[in-house]
Formats: structure tokens, C-alpha cells, sequence
């Protein structure tokens, strides 16, 4: 999809009494427009309930294009739908545009196969406690990733704009700040009260990629833990990849609607991925494997070790039951299971 770069603009409405004045000189990467939003939904988005179980192969070949923006579920290295990233690094995507809400293990993977080159970025680089990847830090420094700041929250509530189906939010946060200036924000006054907001863009990614606890073959999804924005990403996406830990009969979702958190006429493929957030945290499934962040972390500081780390554990494998072979296969996920249990006691 081609990149949408727009400027910010000065505009006065004197029936409103809206003051616009350009603010953050970041690029918009998506179209905000909900009214185009709207229409794509409308007319491109199939609602029928109906089987979408599919492969991790099938649904990067069929839905992931080359310049596609993409945003990602999960907080940090939780919930990450790691099977789908290394089978974009494995099929080699380009020109990726990405949504660095909290994005962690998430972006070094795909800045390690060279997959973006864009990113609205809030949180990025940094694997938390663990450090900083070189590699992500590299890139970004060199200029490789063109960037545009935003705050956590700020990200959250353009995907709130998107899943409203309006083109922009005001907000406070940013106000003032570096953040703003580097943003692709725009102050505005209020209509009402003449109180000075940020107008945030609807965020509309071309393909959303969330793992989840649950989902039948329809694409009804359970999610167990934190959700932060997943609610909304799933509903901004035009295109939406779930994968799941288990697949659970449709009867199970009807017995508990509430549950339900992604409903399915959102979702385009599911695909049933047990551990499928591997090496990062599955609520009351499995813990991070702490070890091996590590390693990958370690590997980044030459560049011979990082071609050979990804060549073991990605390049090297046929999918992702073969990645999670090299890091000592069941036995080792085992005990993740049960060191996850024991924390939750």
C-alpha cells in the first residue's frame, strides 16, 4: 500500500470557532479518513460466519503485503504473535510500516529480517528490564526507520478513533512537550470552552496480528490477562490475523457471550498456534523465557553471531514448531507452563 504522508495544515472554521495550527512535524503514515475507512468495511470486509482456520505460511502469503502498515497485539513482550513475525522474516516482507505501541520482542524481530521501514513509535528498542537491542537501536539511529513520536496513549487513542469510526481524537497528553513537536499532532481549540487539545489521527492499519487464549474456527476470541488496545485494533484493522493458543467449539463461545472480546465478523484467519507467543509471557499459560531473550540479545553485539542466531531459529527452520525444536522443544515449554503456575500461586 503506498505510504500516506500528510501535512499538517492551518485551518479556521468561524461557524465552530475550531482553531487548527500545525504543531508536530512527523508524517502521518496511514490515511486517517473514516469515511474511506467506512467504505472498506462496508464493501471489502465479509461478515459471513464461516470457517477461516488456516496456516501461519497462508495467511503472511495471503494477507502481509510488501509496504503493508501493521499493527500488533499484546503489551510488550506479552501476547506477542511471534509465529506470524518470524514467518514475515522468514518470507522476507519489505517495507513494512509498524505501530510501536509497546513493541518490544515484536520489533527486534522484524527489524532483524529488515521487514520495516517506517513505525509510529511510542515505545521501541528497549526489551524492558532485559536491555536494549542493538540492532533495533541501530537502526533507528542510522535513519534506516523513519520515525513518528507518539505517547502510549496517544497510539491507544488512535486506535480508538479508528474502531469509532471518526478521523482524529483530542486529547492532552503531548501538549508542550518534545513528543508533540516530533508527532504529526495538531492543537486545537475546543468549540465549547476554548480549552487547547492535541487532534490525534485515527491509527487504520491495513493488517492487525493479535494472539489470543482462545477462538473457534469462526474467529470468536477469548483473552485472558491485559488487553490494553487489543479491543480496538482488532475493530481499526482492515484485515485481522488471530492466532490462538487452542481452538475451542463455537458452543463453548455461545455458553459465555461476555467473554467474547473479538468478535468474529473482525477477523479475516485464525490460525491455532500452541505457544505461540513464544519467548515472550502467555497469561496463565507459559512464562517468558528469559534465557533465551538473552541470548538473542547477546548475539546482537556481532553481527557473524546474529546471522547464525537467525539462521538456527528462523531462516534455518521449516515453521515454527521447528524454532520452537532449537530452543529444547517440549520439555523446555514445560517447564515455562509450570514456572508460570507456580507465579500465579
Amino acid at each position: 500500500m503506498e505510504v500516506v504522508a500528510l501535512d499538517n495544515y492551518m485551518k479556521f472554521d468561524e461557524v465552530r470557532n475550531v482553531a487548527y495550527r500545525p504543531t508536530g512535524v512527523g508524517k502521518i503514515f496511514t490515511d486517517p479518513d473514516a469515511d474511506k475507512a467506512r467504505e472498506y468495511f462496508r464493501d471489502e470486509k465479509p461478515r459471513k460466519l464461516v470457517e477461516k482456520v488456516s496456516s501461519v505460511e497462508q495467511v503472511v502469503k495471503e494477507l502481509i503485503n510488501d509496504g503493508d502498515y501493521v499493527g500488533i497485539g499484546g503489551f510488550g513482550a506479552n501476547r506477542t504473535p511471534v509465529a506470524i513475525l518470524h514467518e514475515i522474516v522468514r518470507q522476507k516482507k519489505k517495507n513494512l510500516g509498524l505501530a510501536g505501541h509497546t513493541a518490544t520482542h515484536d520489533f527486534q524481530i522484524l527489524v532483524a529480517g529488515n521487514c520495516i521501514n517506517r513505525c509510529d513509535v511510542a515505545y521501541i528498542v528497549g526489551l524492558e528490564a532485559r536491555g536494549l537491542s542493538k540492532i533495533a537501536r541501530k537502526a533507528v539511529q542510522s535513519g534506516e526507520i523513519e520515525l513518528c513520536e507518539w505517547t502510549n496513549a496517544a497510539l491507544t487513542w488512535r486506535y480508538k478513533a479508528a474502531a469509532m469510526g471518526v478521523s482524529f481524537l483530542p486529547v492532552r497528553c503531548m501538549l508542550g512537550t518534545d513528543t508533540e513537536k516530533y508527532s504529526a499532532a495538531v492543537e486545537m481549540k475546543c468549540p465549547f470552552t476554548d480549552a487547547k487539545y492535541l487532534a490525534v489521527p485515527a491509527l487504520y492499519p491495513d493488517v492487525g496480528i493479535i494472539h489470543v487464549h482462545r477462538a473457534d474456527v469462526y474467529g470468536n476470541c477469548h483473552i485472558d490477562g491485559i488487553m490494553v488496545a487489543d479491543h480496538d485494533l482488532a475493530r481499526a484493522s482492515r484485515r485481522l490475523i488471530i492466532t490462538t493458543e487452542r481452538l475451542i467449539p463455537n458452543e463453548f463461545i455461545r455458553r459465555n457471550p461476555a467473554s467474547t472480546v473479538i468478535p468474529y465478523y473482525l477477523v479475516d484467519a485464525v490460525v491455532e498456534v500452541p505457544f505461540g507467543g513464544y519467548p515472550g509471557n502467555m497469561a496463565y499459560e507459559y512464562f517468558s523465557d528469559e534465557e533465551h531473550l538473552r541470548e538473542w540479545l547477546k548475539a546482537e553485539g556481532d553481527d557473524d553471531t546474529m546471522a547464525e542466531f537467525l539462521e538456527r531459529h528462523i531462516y534455518g527452520v521449516k515453521d515454527f514448531n521447528g524454532y520452537l525444536d532449537t530452543i529444547g522443544g517440549l520439555k523446555r515449554l514445560q517447564e515455562l507452563r509450570i514456572q508460570e503456575n507456580l507465579l500465579e500461586k
